[in-house]
């Protein structure tokens, strides 16, 4: 059995990477704003524009976005994914733009991007960043490439990073003071890693209500009642699975 104490398109690909386990959600009110940015009618629509085009789903999409798609890819990926891909051939890329820019500009490969959103990432603008060092001079400053200010604010930022990026540089660095531009909740993680660097959100603010969703109370009662077990259709999970293994073989 596999609990997941995270939000509902986690849950998912759980399932569909373990399909005779019993995955459980404790809140399915922990959903995602960027996987519902874009459903599975919408890609077929966008698909039908563009017959031939690779499709690279981001993982923050759910179980029928993903059977739709060609590749999945995740932050820390999404660049060798796209290189993966025949040269000429027409990509596009959902739901994230501000991850698709990125990924365009560091590929130089021609892709055409949903209009999609994580609506904490996209508020940090790069006046938060510059705000941010001024206050900080010193400071190492960390930011997703998910970030609405991922691609403008780069005179302000010394490394991008996807979430385990972030924990691995947590690991080996031994600067004093380091800003991080994402979810406040990786926070947690770089201090208890790495006790001797200061890490600083770049904005307190910056929290996921979805991440939030789930408390000990929640997991106890999924756990004594089997409460919220999550499923994805035989069919939906076989076509997903295949998008998750061309990531992992790219």
């Amino acid at each position: 059995m596999l609990l997941f104490a995270g939000v509902r398109f986690m849950a998912e690909t759980a399932k569909i990477l373990n399909p005779t386990k019993t995955v459980l959600l404790p809140d399915l009110k922990a959903g995602c704003a960027l996987s519902d940015s874009i459903t599975a009618d919408q890609l077929r629509s966008w698909k039908s524009e563009h017959p031939g085009a690779a499709v690279v789903a981001y993982v923050n999409t759910s179980a029928e976005v993903k059977a739709e798609s060609d590749y999945c890819c995740t932050s820390s990926n999404a660049i060798r994914v796209v290189n993966s891909i025949p040269a000429d051939q027409e990509i596009l890329f959902l739901p994230d733009m501000f991850l698709g820019d990125y990924v365009r500009r560091q590929t130089g490969r021609k892709m055409h991007l949903w209009v999609g959103d994580c609506p904490v990432h996209a508020k940090m603008r790069p006046e938060d960043l510059a705000r941010a060092r001024s206050e900080h001079p010193r400071a190492t400053v960390l930011a997703h490439p998910e970030c609405g200010c991922s691609t403008q604010a780069l005179p302000y930022v010394d490394r991008v990073l996807s979430t385990d990026g972030m924990v691995r540089f947590a690991k080996e660095t031994h600067d004093p003071e380091v800003l991080v531009a994402t979810e406040v909740g990786i926070l947690h993680r770089m201090r208890q890693i790495n006790p001797t660097t200061r890490f600083l959100p770049i904005d307190a603010g910056t929290i996921c209500p979805y991440m939030k969703e789930i408390d000990l109370g929640d997991i106890r009662d999924s756990l004594r009642d089997m409460r919220h077990v999550i499923d994805v259709p035989p069919d939906v999970a076989a076509r997903a699975r295949r998008a998750l293994e061309r990531m992992v073989a790219s």
